[in-house]
């Protein structure tokens, strides 16, 4: 079960009920060693096995973040840039005028700050979204 080396034997906890969760929240893993001490290792009267344990924790990356950026045509209508800047990234209709105003006197508008996975998924879905609607819109991501 343990294999070639039972001393160092490896347990990985998702939730680390020791400790308050403001600490060590529970999506951090634990890796635990455990050592056989000395007194125990080669009494096999013993029942009851006694281990040194020690914690190193193991801490994830923050992700990086990646800015979906709205870009401008010369053939895409103004409203449909509103409207999908609204059913897309949830925006309200002040907030979606405002990007949408953006995109068209500078060029090119941020709609929003995702991880690689979400903001990939978001540029996605407005492109075949304005295919499917017969407009050029196109839409792309940049690291922040």
């Amino acid at each position: 079960m343990l294999g070639k080396h039972p001393e160092r034997a490896y347990i990985l906890r998702e939730q680390n009920k020791k400790f308050p969760q403001k600490t060590f929240p529970s999506h951090f893993l634990v890796m635990i060693p455990f050592k056989r001490t000395a007194q125990h290792s080669n009494n096999p009267d013993t029942g009851n096995k006694t281990f040194a344990a020690t914690q190193t924790l193991v801490r994830p990356k923050k992700p990086a973040l990646y800015k979906v950026l709205m870009l401008n045509d010369d053939y895409t209508p103004m409203d449909f840039v509103v409207f999908v800047v609204q059913k897309f990234f949830n925006k309200t209709l002040e907030e979606a005028t405002a990007i949408m105003v953006q995109v068209h006197t500078t060029g090119v508008g941020m709609c929003g700050v995702y991880t690689l996975e979400v903001a990939e998924t978001k540029v996605a879905q407005v492109r075949d979204f304005g295919a499917q609607h017969l407009h050029p819109l196109q839409c792309t991501l940049e690291k922040e």
